[in-house]
């Protein structure tokens, strides 16, 4: 028996979008600083551990964009979607400020509401095909990786040159 039901039916973007907005205000907003509208979530705390957390942080990011592109999304809005985990991930680089512009930013809520408007719309772009998703997020991964590595390296040569003062 062959189903007649159509592949992503609207009850099932619905459903993958209300999934991805609870895993966007988990990872951007999911928790309210007391006395104001603020809201910090795992990705800006995660982004603290050197390394593994910008990783894991990045990662979930990529999956929303995955999603996205399950659901239909053309080249140019998953290239926005992009686009915005990329500019966190590069401010976060920078000490203070990168923090404070990763709780500011919020590249998956911002994701997300692409994701909603696109759907939302009733123009039609071309849908993304197997391979740009594969190297547009194989591209962010790398990226996000380097990042990492950069990171990591830094923390080590500034710990090298704090030893001698801990040796004396």
């Amino acid at each position: 028996m062959t189903s007649t039901k159509p592949k992503n039916s609207h009850l099932e973007k619905i459903a993958v979008v209300r999934k991805m907005r609870q895993l966007s205000n988990i990872l951007d907003n999911a928790i309210r600083v007391p006395g104001t509208s603020i809201g910090i979530g795992i990705d800006p705390i995660l982004g603290l551990i050197p390394g593994g957390g910008d990783i894991l942080g990045g990662i979930l990011s990529i999956y929303i964009v995955f999603q996205a592109f399950k659901l239909g999304v053309p080249r140019e809005t998953l290239t926005r979607m992009v686009s915005n985990i990329a500019l966190e991930t590069i401010t976060g680089t920078v000490p203070v400020f990168g923090d404070i512009f990763d709780v500011a930013w919020k590249s998956n809520v911002k994701n997300v509401e692409i994701l909603e408007a696109h759907l939302n719309s009733p123009v039609e772009g071309k849908k993304a095909d197997q391979w740009f998703i594969i190297l547009l997020l194989g591209g962010l991964l790398l990226l996000i990786i380097l990042i990492s590595a950069l990171g990591i390296f830094v923390l080590t040569l500034i710990w090298q040159a704090l030893i001698p003062y801990f040796n004396s």
